[in-house]
């Protein structure tokens, strides 16, 4: 059996944390698992032979800290963009320090992460999959207080566009997927008190099958992925 090797990041919580649990029951899959929480990963996943956990941080020093931990794990065939980093408050009384951390994590941090795999990338064929928000997504219903969060998450959409036609006639392919309400800690951050009619498990099974198959049939799509607005 071949071993495949799929990137995660963000997977100390959430959907992330639910994507590497996924691939882990996977017998064809190693798992590396990236976060700025390194504790807490290996306090999950320890137990989980596939799974190799590094601390990555994605706002300082982003492409010489990915380029370390990719020259060290060889051939890569799957990225998953997932971290994200969301601010909740009036348009007004948002600080530039807010802002450019928003921008910083859900969509610089991309960039630079995606530049350092490219060397590392399998020459037959690799998927990265950027995970964006149907806040992000355009002619979605939008929510006050969000105004950081989702132009940063629009922008991923809009880079998902541009690498594809760049990198058209290589092997990569590149998606985004445009998530609806899921319960998870960033949701109830966002919407107190709701109930997402989706978790964290349910989201991975489908995420995990796109990230394996959907290169096969597609570039550069926005794909929205919600049975609800928010």
């Amino acid at each position: 059996m071949t071993t495949k090797t799929v990137v995660i990041v963000g997977a100390s919580r959430g959907i992330g944390k639910a994507l590497v649990e996924n691939f882990a029951k996977r017998e064809e899959f190693e798992v590396i698992a990236l976060s700025r929480n390194l504790e807490k990963m290996q306090a999950d996943f320890g137990v989980l032979s596939s799974v190799k956990c590094f601390e990555f941080d994605l706002e300082k020093d982003v492409k010489n800290q990915a380029e370390k931990i990719f020259t060290s794990i060889g051939k890569v065939d799957y990225l998953i963009n997932n971290a994200g980093f969301l601010v909740n408050k009036p348009f007004e009384e948002i600080t530039g320090q807010e802002l450019q951390k928003s921008y910083q994590i859900n969509l610089f941090g991309v960039f630079e992460t995606v530049q350092a795999i490219i060397p590392h990338l399998n020459p037959s064929s690799s998927h990265i999959v950027n995970i964006s928000s149907m806040g992000g997504f355009q002619g979605s219903m939008k929510f006050a207080g969000l105004s950081a969060y989702s132009t940063s998450k629009a922008a991923l959409c809009s880079f998902t566009e541009l690498f594809a036609e760049e990198y058209k006639n290589s092997s990569i392919a590149m998606n985004c997927l445009c998530l609806g309400s899921v319960q998870t800690e960033m949701l109830e951050e966002a919407f107190p008190g709701y109930q997402a009619p989706l978790n964290p498990a349910q989201v991975s099974n489908y995420i995990s099958d796109f990230t394996i198959n959907a290169h096969k049939y597609m570039k550069g799509k926005i794909i929205p992925l919600s049975l609800t607005n928010p």
